[in-house]
């Protein structure tokens, strides 16, 4: 190589979230960081041809169900007769059942909002890069951390007494203090449990109130929006 080309190296600093990679730029020259391809697999007819057939499996499946059962349709509305109670579709009956225990703008623009970005920023925390269970290391420290985070949020919704978010935080975070306590458990649910991450705590909690809430307000909720049971 000719000593009149000018040479600068670049490299990662963080081997956990970027893989190092040593390039030579010349003046002439673009930076190009070429590896081996892996398999590949071509769209069509292997993926194509699957979609297609779910799809067609879909569309009997909704046929059948239409020719056997009919939609619980009401009577023609009318502007003069309300419902009670009158429920929103069954994708924002969560939202309604928040409606219920806390203020319009902490249910319907607080906590939804926060919601959105924590599940946006979560899987770029270093913890879920790492893919490190939950009580993989510093067990006293995460385990303060984590009490503290709990009874924030237990003394927060029991004041407004949001039982429907509450009773499935505690049952999340009992699952979640099972493996610190019983490490050492032959049991394969335990082992399982002492494998999972934090975001998959944060995501398993987000789901399972999400349908509490979803399944309370469709089925537990009558008029005045009170708690009725479904059987009567």
């Amino acid at each position: 190589m000719s000593e009149k080309n000018s040479y600068e190296v670049g490299f990662s600093s963080d081997a956990m979230k970027e893989p190092r990679r040593i390039v030579f730029i010349t003046r002439k020259t673009s930076a190009k960081v070429k590896g081996d391809v892996g398999p590949q697999l071509m769209s069509y007819p292997h993926v194509i041809l699957r979609e297609g057939i779910v799809f067609q499996i879909l569309t009997i499946v909704l046929v059948a169900l239409a020719l056997f059962w009919d939609a619980p349709l009401e009577q023609l509305a009318n502007p003069l007769l309300t419902p009670n109670p009158a429920k929103a579709p069954w994708y924002f009956l969560g939202l309604q059942e928040l409606l219920h225990y806390f203020p319009p703008i902490v249910a319907g623009v607080l906590i939804p909002t926060l919601v959105v970005v924590a599940l946006m920023v979560i899987p770029y925390f270093g913890v879920n890069v790492q893919g490190e269970p939950l009580w993989g290391r510093s067990r006293r420290t995460r385990l303060q951390i984590f009490l503290g985070v709990f009874v924030t949020l237990f003394v927060f919704l029991a004041i407004y007494q949001a039982w429907t978010v509450l009773v499935p935080t505690v049952l999340v975070a009992a699952l979640a203090l099972v493996p610190y306590f019983q490490p050492s458990s032959p049991s394969r649910f335990v082992r399982y449990l002492m494998s999972r991450t934090l975001p998959w705590w944060v995501m398993t909690w987000f789901i399972a109130v999400a349908l509490t809430l979803t399944t309370v307000g469709t089925f537990f909720r009558g008029p005045g929006w009170s708690w009725v049971w479904p059987w009567r």
